[in-house]
């Protein structure tokens, strides 16, 4: 991998150790590699791409942080991505400030119901779950049905399940050992509060005139200044000291949106993807997307308001981006894939012509073997991974962490600019090199580039 974008590590930059740590030490570090070598691995998480409070800054960091420290707990036992990225997105479904398993947004019926899928880079395995009610953490139903279809065939030749959608969903997840909870535990006080006031919105909204709903598209919004409390879809990437990567997403999907309904998260090739090298892939990639959904109130009459529901899921469907960034990140430079990618296949996709803004992120990961020279007649194995991400949106939070770092690093900005409906903000290629005797990281240079 050439070095794309400021901020990057590369081979070149790659020294042993200083010379007063001893040659005893690098002996040692060599010859127990093999052994270290289960605690290499590296995670990227994102707490969602939208419009996130100010004021909830403090709790959006501790989350990512949290999910990465398992993830990275998980990977030190030597445990295999796909199960380490579920480990880390339990830990952002259990946060009361994401729109994920417990919290998430309520439909219409005052509901949860909520949908995740993970996909496996290795056996290309996928699992997912949609309109999911009374299950704490959705991301376990679909990862127990990535791995279960990895069994082979049911009884009688059956193919078995990979997406499961409502009471089917729920059944399937009971049957196979997954608890299931009260709907009361699913919502929280910040979930119901928003609730009600949205259906106070939409019950004001659905009195206006029809011509003057039509309307809306010709009026400018100032949606900084209107938009309500919102919560938003989280995700994460992984890649473990094997070089297998895996991908997970989960969401609780649109505010007040219709029952049965079902977003990217779980959709196949629009909330994640994961492959491995091999075939004509030179890169091990992984990628998860993030939609974003809020509720803006639009004087329409001196009292009368109208409740506008954007939603970037259907968006994400309707382009497959977690596919699409998958396929561009096979080209040499990612940081320019991944622009073109946002650019060509999202914002400016002739599937979403007619939309009036596009929303939605996405985190980024691939990662190949390389030789590294010792002082010993051997090279050394390692794994050369860069990551990166990229949003449509105001905001976007992720946390990244090696099983070399001392602590999970945040990153979580508000971009008090949008020069148009359709600017992409993507951040620089970093690199990291997954060594058992060193290891290198760049962040430097964390700066959002504007496209």
């Amino acid at each position: 991998m050439e070095p794309a974008g400021s901020g990057c590590l590369g081979l070149a930059d790659v020294h042993p150790p200083e010379a007063g740590e001893g040659a005893a030490l690098m002996r040692r570090s060599e010859r127990d590699a093999a052994a270290d070598g289960r605690s290499v691995g590296f995670v990227l998480v994102h707490a969602g791409a939208g419009y996130h409070s100010e004021s909830k800054a403090k709790e959006y960091k501790q989350v990512c942080k949290k999910a990465c420290q398992k993830a990275i707990e998980k990977l030190q036992t030597g445990a295999l991505a796909v199960d380490v990225v579920a480990a880390a997105l339990i830990e952002l479904e259990d946060s009361p400030f994401t729109n994920a398993g417990m919290g998430s947004n309520l439909n219409l019926s005052g509901d949860i119901e909520c949908d995740a899928s993970t996909m496996d880079g290795k056996s290309l395995n996928f699992g997912a779950v949609g309109a999911l009610r009374g299950i704490k953490n959705p991301i376990l139903v679909a990862n127990k049905l990535l791995s279960e279809a990895q069994k082979g065939k049911l009884s009688a030749g059956r193919i078995p399940p990979c997406f499961l959608v409502g009471e089917g969903a729920h059944k399937w997840a009971v049957d196979h050992g997954i608890v299931s909870c009260s709907p009361d535990i699913m919502a929280t006080k910040f979930s119901l509060s928003a609730f009600r006031k949205n259906r106070r919105k939409l019950e004001l909204a659905e009195k206006v005139e029809t011509e003057m709903i039509q309307t809306k598209k010709r009026r400018e919004v100032s949606e900084n200044s209107n938009v309500t409390a919102s919560l938003d879809t989280v995700g994460a990437v992984v890649v473990d000291h094997e070089g297998n990567v895996a991908a997970a997403v989960s969401s609780g999907g649109l505010a007040m949106k219709h029952p049965g309904r079902v977003g990217q998260a779980a959709v196949y090739g629009c909330g994640c993807w994961a492959e491995n090298t091999g075939g004509h892939n030179v890169y091990s990639t992984a990628v998860s997307t993030s939609e974003h959904s809020f509720h803006s109130v639009v004087p329409i009459k001196s009292t009368w308001y109208e409740i506008a529901v954007k939603g970037c899921g259907e968006h994400l469907v309707r382009t497959m981006l977690a596919r699409e960034c998958s396929v561009a990140l096979q080209a040499e430079d990612a940081h320019q894939a991944l622009l073109e990618t946002m650019q060509k296949k999202f914002v400016r996709s002739p599937f979403l012509a007619s939309e009036d803004s596009v929303l939605g992120g996405v985190i980024v990961l691939r990662c190949c073997s390389c030789s590294l020279e010792s002082e010993s007649s051997l090279n050394r194995e390692a794994l050369l991974v860069e990551f990166l991400w990229s949003h449509t949106t105001e905001s976007m939070c992720v946390g990244y962490m090696s099983t070399q770092d001392g602590k999970a690093k945040h990153l979580y900005q508000i971009m008090k600019t949008i020069l148009h409906p359709r600017q992409i903000f993507l951040y620089p290629v970093c690199q990291l090199t997954l060594d058992p005797v060193q290891s290198g990281l760049a962040d430097r240079g964390l700066e959002q580039r504007l496209c």
